[in-house]
C-alpha cells in the first residue's frame, strides 16, 4: 500500500467516525422522541476530529487544520462539561 493510499484510508476513518456521530444523535433522539446530544457524540467527535486533524496536516490544508482544531477544543470542552460536574458531585458526596 503507497502512501497516498494509506492517508486516503485515514481521510475516510476519520470521516465515518466524524459521520457516527449523527447517527448516535438520531438514534438517541428517535428513542426519546426529543432532541438529545448523548456523551457518545462528543467522543466520536473527537475521535474523528483528531482523525481529520491529521489528515489535514498531512496534506497542509490550513483552512481544514483551522476547522478541525476549533472543533477539538469544542468538542473537548462539551465533555469537560459533562465530566466535570459528575465529577465534583461524586467528590461531594465522599466528604
Amino acid at each position: 500500500m503507497n502512501d497516498t493510499t494509506m492517508w486516503i484510508i485515514i481521510g475516510f476513518a476519520g470521516q465515518a467516525l466524524f459521520t457516527m456521530r449523527f447517527v448516535v444523535q438520531w438514534i438517541a433522539s428517535e428513542k426519546a422522541k426529543q432532541s438529545l446530544v448523548p456523551v457518545a457524540f462528543w467522543f466520536f467527535s473527537i475521535g474523528g476530529g483528531i482523525v481529520l486533524l491529521g489528515y489535514a496536516i498531512h496534506r497542509e490544508d490550513p483552512v481544514f487544520i483551522a476547522g478541525q482544531a476549533g472543533g477539538l477544543v469544542i468538542y473537548a470542552r462539551n465533555l469537560w462539561f459533562i465530566y466535570g460536574h459528575k465529577f465534583k458531585r461524586d467528590e461531594g458526596k465522599a466528604g
